[in-house]
């Protein structure tokens, strides 16, 4: 009996052991597989600055920016350059935008930059540059910044621009009217930044940017083409992600009930809410508009106005995604509760800050570092640091509904336009439609709808604080000069949601790849 006891106990001790391991073994099956690779000295190599500086020169030195001492930042950035230059070269100009500028970490790389602009209007490039596409990540919620293996700078020279005039260290007065206006502004600044980093006069230059910055981006680089003086504006593509380009019916509001239809289990929205919001899109007019207008291929004439939504239906879907979801982020629909709070401080009104937050650049220690305007806490994520950047409102209409997106699609055939499946500010079937309406090449808009798989290589990535996805992320579609993509679970800032494929996108940006599906190494 007490020998049967004894194996009865040890046979109880063996599965108990066995569970644990089979938990263990299962756990395993989630977790990154460490290998052995040259990670660390690619790593290295992105922060070296024993190096020669590459843009250090007598006209540069005042801009030089000391990588090993950063405020709150464990590690060397290299070489960078920050300050502030005018808009024009008038004798007095007090007028200006601030720049940080980070030469690329692959040396062979000389005749070539990319300009990062947020959006707002309002809203820092800093932002892009320290939780997106930096070679500094500092993310929300996140105690320390991180190197950022997929940094842009480790693919060509990069400069993040806070514009127009009013924006973050950007002193002056706001008075552009619109997006003309805007360009003329940044055309100045740029002139006298190319002049000043002489390196790159004639540098084959992309513009990238997101959000309202799908307004800036289109009418800068249509600037740039219009002066035909490659010496100064040699503009090769751009790239914008959750942009503002077209009708706002369009793209504020026709597709509100179809994407809260299709997130419904996502957003906890009850039958009955998703029911009622439905019945009062067809009756508004706009299921019938959709189905006829929202094809692929379109009717090849100019699309009609949008029927009104039913006023109703806003305030439908916001009570439920309130009382669902006390933290609801309009741009990332899946994040819940708490917060997580930006070291860049708030964006909107009402967003949370804990007790005591410092906001990064509003440090004085910071802005001596960078060579910024002194100003502590005049300097916001967005909102701008003195009134409005647009005093007046922007009058422009939209680059795709005024022929200025046709045109830069048509003479670079290198235009990119991309969405996060995840934003509801600016959702991807609303700016897939807006650009069904758009003639380039002699066609309106896509043949096919986005379907061709958006592909991210196997990599290896050993930074925990910055990772990236891998694989099938999405889908795209491309014709005509013409890329769209959309990255599943990507939100309104796409670079930041998804590392790795804002890398990419911007690699078949610059011509390292042909397409979103290539399968050549991402590093």
């Amino acid at each position: 009996m007490r020998f049967a006891t004894v194996v009865a106990v040890a046979a109880a001790a063996l599965a108990t052991a066995d569970k644990a391991a089979e938990f263990k073994k299962h756990l395993a099956k989630y977790l990154p597989q460490a290998s052995d690779s040259t990670y660390a000295k690619r790593e290295a190599l992105a922060g070296n600055s024993t190096a020669k500086p590459r843009f250090l020169t007598s006209k540069t030195k005042r801009f030089a920016v000391d990588g090993a001492h950063l405020p709150e930042i464990p590690f060397d950035v290299g070489e960078s350059y920050a300050g502030s230059l005018p808009i024009t070269t008038r004798a007095g100009e007090k007028d200006n935008l601030f720049f940080w500028f980070f030469p690329s970490a692959d040396a062979a790389v000389t005749d070539e930059i990319t300009v990062w602009l947020n959006g707002g209007p309002g809203c820092s490039s800093l932002s892009g540059f320290l939780t997106e596409n930096g070679p500094v990540l500092w993310q929300d919620g996140t105690l320390a910044p991180v190197r950022n293996p997929y940094s842009w700078h480790k693919l060509t020279n990069v400069i993040w621009i806070e514009q127009p005039v009013g924006t973050g260290f950007s002193l002056g007065t706001p008075s552009v009217r619109d997006e003309i206006e805007l360009a003329t502004q940044f055309r100045g600044f740029w002139k006298n930044f190319i002049d000043t980093f002489d390196q790159l006069k004639g540098a084959k230059t992309y513009l990238t940017g997101e959000s309202y910055a799908g307004a800036y981006v289109p009418y800068i680089a249509n600037s740039f083409l219009l002066q035909n003086d490659t010496k100064y504006f040699n503009l090769q593509g751009i790239s914008i992600n959750n942009p503002v380009i077209g009708d706002d019916n369009i793209q504020f509001s026709i597709t509100d009930v179809p994407f809260n239809t299709y997130w419904a289990r996502l957003l906890h929205h009850s039958d009955q809410t998703i029911a009622k919001i439905n019945q009062l899109y067809a009756s508004s007019g706009q299921a019938n508009y959709t189905s006829k207008w929202f094809t692929f291929p379109p009717p090849q004439e100019p699309f009609p106005a949008v029927p009104a939504e039913d006023h109703a239906v806003s305030g439908i879907i916001r009570a439920s995604l309130q009382s669902n979801n006390p933290c609801y982020n309009v741009y990332h629909i899946s994040d819940q509760c708490p917060t997580a709070y930006s070291h860049l401080g708030p964006v909107n009104d009402g967003d949370y800050v804990p007790p005591g937050a410092e906001v990064y650049f509003q440090r004085r220690d910071v802005q001596r570092a960078i060579h910024a305007p002194l100003i502590g806490a005049g300097w916001n994520q967005c909102g701008g640091n003195n009134g409005d950047v647009f005093p007046h409102g922007d009058a422009s209409p939209g680059a795709a509904l005024d022929g200025t997106l046709q045109n830069i699609i048509e003479r670079t055939n290198n235009t990119i336009v991309g969405s996060g499946a995840l934003d509801a500010l600016l959702q991807t079937n609303g700016t897939l439609f807006a650009l069904q309406n758009v003639t380039w090449h002699g066609h309106r808009g896509f043949h096919s709808f986005p379907k061709t798989p958006f592909f991210v290589p196997d990599h290896e990535n050993k930074n925990g604080g910055a990772q990236g996805p891998k694989g099938n992320i999405g889908v795209y579609v491309k014709e005509r000069g013409l890329t769209f993509y959309d990255v599943q679970l990507a939100g309104h800032e796409v670079p930041g949601y998804s590392l790795s494929g804002g890398y990419r996108m911007l690699q078949q940006l610059l011509g390292r790849i042909d397409n979103l599906s290539s399968t050549k190494p991402l590093f």
